[in-house]
């Protein structure tokens, strides 16, 4: 059975939109360049509806140590997603600040950058396959790309994985068939407009996958 997580949720609306359709995971992103971008006090006071009914994500580009460290205390997140350049020592390093569990995000075009997953097995719980971005853009995800979905067709990880990048309620059941992704991770093929959250488009993505 595949499990979803909708990610870059900012709305208490929307984030009930999530957790009613069965969402596995819900993700807050604390990046300030993105237009889903979420503090962490006011990401703590949203996603507390969430405890106990999907696992929290802090999504996070690089992050220093000062701010990982307002994640832990204040939104106390029980995955960090790690979504820029971070290297495996760096994963082991914000295991051991926060507490939290580590999903790795890397960047895919081509066969030789999903091989790069079993460098990260010793130090993630997940593994995220995403659209590397088009040339020029200054976020690392989030923003519509798809790569090949062949690539990962029959391949074996160590570690369970999200399957992320462009995917939405008209294309996910192809993708999950092509790549059969155990997880997948949306976030811009659910929104009226970037950083706009559509509950009845996450409600739509969410109804491919029962949850029982």
């Amino acid at each position: 059975m595949t499990r979803a997580k909708i990610c870059g949720l900012t709305t208490p609306d929307t984030l009930d939109a999530a957790l009613s359709g069965g969402a596995a995971f819900v993700g807050a992103v604390v990046f300030p360049k993105s237009p889903r971008h979420i503090a962490p006090l006011h990401a703590a006071t949203l996603f507390e509806r969430a405890r106990g009914r999907a696992k929290v994500v802090a999504v996070t580009v690089d992050a220093d140590d000062a701010l990982l460290t307002e994640i832990a205390l204040i939104l106390k997140p029980d995955l960090i997603q790690l979504h820029g350049s971070e290297t495996p020592q760096r994963a082991a390093q914000v295991r051991s600040l926060t507490g939290a569990g580590i999903i790795r995000a890397l960047s895919v075009r081509t066969a030789a950058d999903i091989d790069k997953a079993s460098e990260w097995a010793p130090v993630a719980d997940h593994l995220m396959f995403d659209a590397k971005p088009p040339e020029g853009s200054t976020l690392p995800g989030g923003v519509g790309a798809v790569f090949d979905w062949t690539l990962l067709a029959g391949r074996f990880f160590e570690r369970p994985w999200f399957l992320a990048g462009g995917l939405s309620p008209a294309n996910v059941a192809e993708a999950v068939r092509i790549t059969g992704a155990p997880l997948v991770d949306v976030s811009s093929g659910v929104e009226s407009a970037p950083g706009v959250k559509d509950a009845a488009l996450i409600g739509a993505f969410l109804s491919t996958f029962p949850t029982d």
